[in-house]
């Protein structure tokens, strides 16, 4: 490279394409950021002609290049690219609908909506660090099948915003530690954000915050073709990853305000669009691309296609057990074993009840998952020997060895969750991290893009509840697994023992289009489950437990660490001549998703329906009723051995028989 195609277009007419498009498609809608395409355009126009390695008649193919644009404001540089290069979609129709309902052409890319969009931006810096986990997913595939299988690069474009996100930080100190060379990050430096100059916010000098990351880092002007080339070669050859802070003059080519907030996040108006088109030298009506334009950028989009053949051949001509690993692996799929893996480790738990941490369950049962998936890589925020997230099999990643399967991540959890979602994202692999349910307050913007985006990433949050004890109110979560369950798209776990645990990461492995929580105990619990069953009972969400004799008076329904609760309240009642049923409600997505008999199958017809969980109550009132009675925790905890919190907030088996009763009695009054 360079490799640019032999045509009479030059660069600055390709460039203008991007522009035209963008001004266009953003003055049609009335709506968007015209801004950084424009800006950007030319460094953009380089990149696709000359550099990065794609092929839009095999959009999935799994050795290309990835580019992820994090100002995922600027989507329609994105959108520009894709149709220009000749990608299916999107059409000129389609971007004459930019930002209206039904068009692939959002607001900002949106994973899913069609191919070459890599992942949902937005958000600043997430992006970012979605792009370290896709570049770190590359080099983890390459020591696993090889560089003739595995070697592409991850462009990142980035703004300022990107770059003044708290995540940046994480994500560019981690990217700088694991020495991810390729990885290339292409900064929009055009000192402008939408209150007006950088310089009302900021002052940091990029080039040596990236540098004492241990990047290579480097500067160039992002409207001179030759030097964009050079930098990107540059960044090519380092053996580190790469920044490129392009000099970049935002809105570029719109007269009367280009360089100004103006272009950043509203339409130039008619007026200046004209103008603009007069500046440029492109004289076309709107959305019209000359055909030799056209033609042109076709001829970009064709550059890699006959790597791409080379490659598939490649993989073709390889050993049978590489060739067939590497596509389960890019599939997802679960070996054949994985069931009955899963039934035998809970026939063992069953067989031999113990008392234990869920935490520790979890623990067990990746010891049986790990050596039979070679997708899953874990992961912890610096908090390992309290997660119990690494199993006897996983050997560490480092930079000078990527044949590993755990990461210690840190104490980074939002970089944790959204290189996460690079992994992910890229294929090959199934990550889970951990952390305390607490701190899922860091990583939760990156867990609603797992939902988002759909994208089946696991998170390991143990110190589920106030009975985690002595770190107190500040380590102790309350209100955590309400906001996790009121998210869309996002699967709750809390098992009640051993048996569960095994069940609920089975679902969680199983499901290819949603993440998963699943919060686990620091205390040890009694085990529920002490009947084998082939049939994975959490599937469900909730399930009856224990029942009574006859016609319940009350049921309880439990969650987690208050599930060996509830049985001891049965017990209770039951010398009271109460009939009581007991129901495991490891998932409420999960139960909510079943049909209304089964709902009314398991709750049943008690006059009394009673909620525990150590938790806050929004929520409870779908299961129960409004009549019904939630034993919840609507304040924050207190510092105290994890058994005298619970007991102090009402969770011991005298507290909760005893509010039942006096329910029940108020009831026959």
């Amino acid at each position: 490279m360079p490799d640019s195609a032999s045509t009479t277009v030059d660069h600055r007419t390709m460039a203008n394409a991007i522009r035209a498009l963008s001004m266009d498609a953003v003055q049609a809608a009335n709506s968007g950021h015209p801004g950084m395409p424009m800006g950007m355009a030319d460094v953009a126009t380089q990149l696709f002609t000359n550099f990065i390695k794609f092929d839009p008649r095999d959009p999935h193919w799994p050795d290309r290049d990835r580019f992820v644009l994090s100002a995922g404001h600027g989507s329609m540089l994105l959108y520009s690219l894709l149709y220009l290069t000749g990608y299916a979609q999107p059409t000129i129709d389609q971007i004459k609908a930019f930002r209206q309902l039904g068009s692939p052409c959002a607001g900002h890319p949106e994973f899913g909506s069609m191919p070459g969009v890599e992942t949902t931006t937005g958000p600043l810096a997430q992006g970012l660090a979605m792009g370290v986990g896709m570049a770190l997913a590359e080099r983890l595939l390459a020591a696993r099948f090889g560089d003739q299988l595995v070697d592409h690069h991850t462009y990142v474009l980035c703004g300022d915003g990107c770059l003044m996100e708290g995540l940046s930080h994480e994500a560019i100190s981690f990217a700088g530690h694991m020495k991810l060379d390729k990885l290339v990050v292409l900064f929009d430096d055009n000192h402008v954000t939408i209150d007006g100059g950088t310089d009302l916010s900021v002052s940091d000098d990029q080039l040596a915050r990236f540098a004492a990351a241990g990047w290579f880092a480097t500067a160039a002007d992002g409207h001179d073709p030759e030097a964009i080339a050079a930098a990107l070669e540059a960044a090519r050859a380092a053996t580190r990853p790469s920044m490129i802070a392009f000099r970049t003059t935002i809105g570029y080519g719109a007269p009367n305000k280009q360089g100004t907030a103006a272009t950043h996040g509203a339409p130039l108006g008619e007026d200046e669009v004209a103008a603009a088109r007069q500046t440029l030298g492109w004289p076309h009506p709107a959305f019209e691309i000359p055909p030799e334009v056209r033609a042109a950028w076709r001829h970009a989009g064709t550059r890699s296609a006959a790597v791409a053949k080379a490659w598939r051949q490649r993989l073709a001509t390889a050993p049978e057990a590489t060739r067939a690993a590497f596509e389960a692996a890019q599939k997802g799929d679960l070996p054949d074993r994985f069931d009955a893996a899963i039934r035998t480790h809970k026939a063992a738990l069953a067989a031999n009840p113990e008392k234990m941490a869920t935490r520790k369950a979890s623990q067990l049962a990746l010891e049986v998952i790990n050596p039979l998936l070679e997708t899953t890589i874990g992961g912890s925020a610096d908090l390992t020997g309290s997660n119990n997230t690494k199993t006897s099999t996983l050997g560490v990643v480092t930079a000078e060895d990527f044949s590993g399967r755990y990461i210690y991540y840190g104490v980074r959890e939002f970089a944790m969750g959204a290189i996460m979602n690079g992994l992910s994202l890229h294929g090959g692999f199934k990550p889970y991290g951990g952390s305390f349910l607490i701190f899922t307050d860091y990583a939760r913007p990156a867990i609603r893009l797992s939902a988002l985006m759909g994208q089946p990433v696991i998170y390991v949050m143990t110190h589920d509840s106030v009975g985690l004890g002595e770190d107190g109110p500040t380590h102790q979560p309350v209100e955590h697994l309400a906001s996790l369950r009121a998210m869309p798209g996002l699967v709750v776990y809390r098992p009640a023992d051993a048996v569960e645990t095994a069940e609920c990461w089975q679902l969680a492995l199983e499901d290819r289009a949603r993440p998963s929580v699943i919060a686990l105990s620091r205390q040890g619990l009694e085990p529920v489950r002490r009947q084998h069953t082939d049939d994975n009972l959490s599937a469900s969400g909730g399930y009856v437990l224990r029942d009574c004799e006859g016609e319940a008076a009350v049921t309880l329904v439990a969650t987690g660490s208050e599930v060996s609760l509830a049985v001891e309240v049965q017990s209770a009642l039951s010398e009271r001549r109460v009939a009581t049923r007991v129901v495991s409600m490891p998932s409420l997505e999960r139960f909510a998703a079943q049909d209304a008999a089964y709902r009314r199958s398991v709750i049943g017809a008690a006059g009394l329906r009673v909620s525990i969980e150590a938790a806050a109550s929004f929520g409870w009132c779908d299961i129960v009723g409004q009549d019904g009675l939630i034993i919840g925790l609507d304040r924050f905890g207190e510092s105290a051995p994890g058994d005298q919190v619970m007991a102090h907030f009402g969770f011991s088996a005298t507290a909760v028989t005893e509010r039942i009763l006096a329910r029940l009695e108020a009831t026959d009054e």
